[in-house]
């Protein structure tokens, strides 16, 4: 019998596409809920400092992330352009970008020791905090060379590549991790210092992965890989002119996130467990549907590489099919099971501190359920827009939601009298309210004049 025909733009060409980057993303969550789950067996303040240590890292990581993440775009559009040879010219660019800005990283990381005495994380968890930062910071340059591979592959469709080197990183990363956090095998217990080497150690195995077949013969033949380590000012300045709001995006939409961690933190130990549990369940919830904005910008940005605009817009259609689809699971989980999804994060000892955040991490987890169909709907089109080019508006966008999410949560929280639960409700209302706008923005089609390649 004969496969079903694939539908240019249709849902079953985005679940090829998309598929793989959700269940990559989803092995990345699992990786760091894996790890703070097993930290929170030694008690509430590990796993409040893998948090904390791990968003402050990434926001340092934050805008090159973001900006190499465009790659995915660009080398869509190259793509659907058939100029296959630049295609890996834009991965070496993100190459010669990384050198130069991991010094720079390693420069700033002493500053953050002091930003986290400044901002008060509680005493009990410092140095903790610190030493996981720390860690992750020394093997980012290994996050940011992933990042570059999954630009590549995820923009000539081939995102199985990226889905495998994942499933190896989160295999490598849970190993090491159990064993290094708690001292098996011989080996000696270090809590979350290990956490830290088995995420960096994770991230290497995935690089590993990703350049095996990157240089591997028939992708050399295809794309001419191996001759692209080359500087490109053509190339480069359209990968800086439309990737650096990307960059620019993530860094202050994820100082806006660790603003929010931060108040919750700021109200209690009780409420700081309680929001990390939330905050962990919320990110298992969010972070694949990063993997499904991937797909729609690497089809969209293929389409429109090929000038073929109706087959751009119907990837997008199909994105938002396959997102509601996932977004009534994630309602469903939400809605029926909040109580063992906050159980699962008890200690291995008992802890009043739990016991009292447990109540409020399970009302603040059954609000997740009202929300997840704004986040499929942002998702979509922004990622559509990105794919476009359209990166100035999708920045200016972002940034609004996420800071004005901020700013309600502290005037709330700070000066009406509202509790943490409280406060929640309303950053979820505000969020169903503002979704809208990504929509709205899709529909005006100003991205269909948008020309990248010239």
């Amino acid at each position: 019998m004969s496969s079903p025909r694939i539908t240019p733009g249709g849902v079953r060409e985005m679940m090829l596409i998309a598929l793989p980057m959700v269940v990559s993303y989803a092995c990345d969550t699992f990786m760091m809920f894996t790890d703070r789950l097993l930290l929170s067996r030694l008690g509430p303040d590990f796993m409040n400092a893998a948090v904390g240590g791990s968003i402050a890292a990434f926001l340092l990581l934050s805008f090159a992330f973001g900006l190499i993440g465009y790659s995915t775009a660009l080398v869509a559009q190259y793509f659907g352009a058939g100029e296959l040879k630049t295609c890996p010219r834009v991965t070496a660019q993100t190459w010669i970008f990384i050198a130069a800005f991991y010094p720079v990283i390693l420069l700033i990381r002493p500053f953050v020791h002091d930003l986290f005495r400044v901002l008060q994380v509680p005493v009990t968890q410092l140095e903790d905090q610190i030493v996981f930062f720390d860690i992750l910071v020394y093997g980012s340059v290994f996050v940011l060379l992933r990042q570059s591979f999954c630009g590549f592959f995820s923009g000539i469709g081939r995102t199985g590549i990226v889905m495998f080197s994942s499933l190896t990183a989160l295999i490598v990363n849970v190993i090491v991790s159990f064993v290094l956090i708690y001292g098996k095998l011989g080996f000696p217990a270090l809590g979350i210092r290990g956490a830290a080497i088995g995420t960096i150690t994770g991230s290497v195995s995935a690089v590993l992965v990703a350049a095996f077949f990157y240089f591997e013969k028939s992708n050399d033949t295809r794309f001419d890989v191996r001759s692209a380590f080359t500087f490109s000012s053509q190339v480069i300045k359209k990968w800086l002119r439309y990737g650096y709001p990307a960059g620019i995006e993530m860094f202050l939409s994820l100082l806006a996130f660790n603003g929010l961690v931060m108040a919750f933190q700021s109200m209690g130990p009780v409420v700081a467990t309680a929001s990390s549990i939330v905050l962990n369940w919320d990110m298992v919830a969010y972070v694949p549907l990063m993997g499904m904005e991937i797909g729609v910008t690497s089809l969209v940005g293929r389409y429109i590489g090929a000038k073929q605009l109706d087959l751009a817009h119907r990837s997008t259609m199909s994105g938002l099919k396959v997102g509601c689809v996932y977004a009534l699971g994630l309602l469903a989980l939400f809605t029926f099971f909040p109580v063992p999804l906050a159980q699962l994060f008890h200690p291995a000892e008992a802890s009043v501190a739990f016991a009292e955040a447990q109540p409020i991490a399970v009302a603040m987890l059954k609000m997740i359920a009202f929300y997840v169909l704004s986040v499929v709907i942002v998702i979509v089109f922004v990622g559509a827009l990105r794919g476009a080019g359209d990166t100035l508006w999708a920045m200016s966008y972002h940034i609004s939601l996420h800071w004005t999410c901020v700013a309600v949560l502290y005037v709330s929280t700070r000066y009406l009298g509202a509790s943490a639960v409280q406060g929640w409700a309303w950053l979820i209302a505000i969020f169903l309210v503002l979704s809208s706008g990504a929509w709205l923005r899709y529909r005006s089609g100003k991205w269909k004049n948008i020309h990248v390649l010239g």
